[in-house]
């Protein structure tokens, strides 16, 4: 299954379908065609029945913030979640964050870990308003839109009124831009700009999960990685997506790694310094790899080798298998033990199993999305834009 899901991809993102093999060529790219006209054809219909409403979205009794994307995974959803959880939960709003829990739930796991100790909580489930339902008739919610003072409240000065942080503010979708089900108050879509929407061709031809008019119901759009894109090539970016909507607003984010952790001992702590000169072989199962191994490649490492498998993919014995054949002749190449390097993502989705590489030492890399200044666009204009969507409505305001 892993040799399919890498086909497709190459197929996905190849920039001349020329250079592909014949069999890849003459038989796969057929058979994908095929398969996506079919997934056109189903898109068509479900976006038929919300709009003639034989299909119903529900409106939750709070405000909703959706942070999806056009194509399949590696477009920094989860960490703008986080960051955006984290904003509302520091000023007074506590979030309720409804993720599906993908392929074991390594995200929602994540999650928790980085935002203990503050007021947000994690419902996981395919059916978001029910579990949204569920978790409001738990802890209670208020909507820091009406308020029944003669001021109106910003999120600096924190929501005084609710002392109980038990009580839900706000709800953010994790990847909700295809999640029709529920209607939303701010439509974030996520860009990567290191791999963008590769031959624009609808799954599984292509990456795209809907057509790229769909950025006209976007309230957002967010260029990730925007650090390892050369400045021509953000240009272009922003040119496309005005093409498709001319006033939607564009921000700018990178992750920037902070330190890494064993994955033996989760308490433990590691300067980025702490691999320098060393030889690194970077493996993981995220959707776009490329951002990491970057950012290996620049902490001053003697040697960065890399092991991809597809996103969310759940690591196996003959996985760890192959891993330690490929150490044992970095090692043997090198005369220097290597070190594995596993993102966040991998380590929440089994660390169990990553502990069988004994005796090779096994990191996992700390990082978190940062706004970047482009343009004018910067993190306090991205954070007006949520106290916008927030803002307490004095009675009887329009």
């Amino acid at each position: 299954m892993e040799k399919v899901r890498a086909v497709v991809k190459e197929i996905a993102y190849a920039e001349n379908h020329a250079k592909l093999s014949p069999l890849k060529r003459s038989v796969i790219i057929p058979v994908l065609s095929f398969a996506s006209s079919l997934y056109t054809l189903a898109l068509s219909l479900r976006h038929s029945l919300y709009r003639f409403r034989l299909l119903r979205n529900h409106r939750l009794a709070v405000p909703v913030i959706s942070v999806g994307n056009l194509t399949w995974g590696g477009n920094g959803k989860t960490p703008m979640v986080e960051f955006i959880a984290r904003f509302l939960a520091d000023s007074g709003i506590p979030p309720l964050i409804l993720t599906r829990g993908y392929a074991g739930g390594d995200e929602a796991r994540m999650l928790e870990r980085h935002l203990f100790g503050r007021p947000a909580k994690i419902g996981v489930g395919a059916n978001r308003a029910a579990v949204a339902a569920s978790y409001f008739e738990r802890y209670g919610y208020f909507d820091p839109r009406i308020s029944t003072s003669n001021q109106s409240p910003c999120l600096d000065q924190k929501v005084e009124s609710h002392l109980n942080l038990e009580k839900i503010g706000a709800v953010i979708l994790d990847d909700g831009m295809q999640h029709w089900s529920l209607q939303r108050d701010l439509e974030i879509v996520m860009v990567n700009g290191l791999t963008l929407w590769g031959n624009c061709q609808l799954l599984p031809l292509g990456p795209l999960r809907e057509p790229l008019t769909a950025l006209k119901r976007a309230d957002v759009a967010v260029i990730h990685n925007a650090d390892l894109v050369s400045e021509q090539n953000l240009k272009e970016i922003e040119h496309m997506i005005r093409e498709v909507k001319e006033s939607l607003p564009i921000f700018f984010t990178r992750m920037t790694p902070s330190h890494f952790f064993e994955v033996a001992n989760i308490n433990s702590k590691l300067p980025l310094g702490a691999l320098s000169n060393t030889v690194i072989l970077c493996v993981s199962a995220i959707g776009s790899a490329n951002a990491f191994v970057t950012a290996m490649e620049k902490i001053g490492a003697s040697y960065v080798d890399r092991l991809d498998f597809s996103d969310h993919h759940a690591f196996q014995a003959r996985d760890v298998d192959m891993i330690r054949r490929r150490l044992e002749e970095l090692e043997d190449k090198f005369d220097s033990k290597p070190i594995v390097v596993v993102t966040e993502k991998d380590y929440d989705r089994d660390s169990e199993i990553l502990k069988h590489l004994h005796p090779f030492k096994v990191l996992a890399l700390c990082s978190e999305l940062q706004t970047i200044s482009h343009i004018g666009c910067t993190e306090n204009g991205f954070k007006k834009l949520l106290t916008e969507v927030l803002r307490v409505k004095l009675p009887g305001a329009n």
